[in-house]
């Protein structure tokens, strides 16, 4: 008797370490976060999304992934465009109905401060947000500017920044433009990529 009692222990026993061996193996292939950042191989059966990633990584790659447009929207407007996005710097002639429409009238808009006034690789970054209308909602707010800049300078370019901006508004926005756009954040960074003239008497 004994002896099928520690039979039947024992097989109870096997039987829940496999079913949480099978559970455990379950909660590793569930990714909780679709298309994640998620380690990937050359070696995997398929393609690991987006990509392949390369052999010669030293250690497990991440690719990247073209995410969509979420609530902050981020942009980055460069002083002097490259010659195959000039198109993307051209302002719509028409109601802005795209989020593309939104960039490029933004890109249009932006008039960096003088050569003399300015400084080369300035980045400033600020924070808004419009309203149906096409107008702001209160003023930009400052997020990030390059570190080591003199005051008066980060003074020249946000002033240059509220000029610009002040100057295209209010924007004209289709109905469905503008209330998708309503409230929601809108991040710009802006990049003095000009080659400027050294000042005189610096080496």
């Amino acid at each position: 008797m004994l002896r099928r009692v520690l039979i039947c222990l024992a097989f109870s026993v096997l039987a829940i370490g496999l079913a949480g061996s099978a559970f455990a193996r379950q909660r590793h292939q569930t990714n909780p976060v679709p298309f994640a950042h998620t380690p990937c191989s050359v070696l995997d059966n398929g393609p690991c999304i987006p990509s392949y990633c390369s052999m010669l990584n030293h250690g497990p790659c991440l690719p990247e992934i073209d995410y969509p447009y979420g609530e902050n929207l981020q942009l980055t407007i460069l002083t002097v465009p490259p010659q195959d996005q000039a198109e993307k710097y051209r302002k719509p002639d028409h109601d802005l109905d795209t989020i593309g429409d939104l960039f490029a009238a933004l890109r249009s808009c932006w008039a960096p401060p003088p050569p003399d006034d300015a400084r080369k690789g300035m980045q400033m970054s600020v924070r808004f947000s419009f309203k149906r209308t096409g107008e702001m909602i209160g003023a930009p707010r400052l997020t990030f500017s390059t570190r080591g800049i003199p005051a008066d300078t980060r003074t020249t370019y946000l002033n240059a920044i509220n000029a610009s901006l002040d100057a295209c508004l209010p924007l004209k926005f289709t109905g469905g433009l503008g209330g998708a756009l309503a409230g929601r954040p809108i991040m710009i960074r802006y990049v003095d990529n000009r080659e400027l003239a050294k000042p005189a008497g610096n080496p």
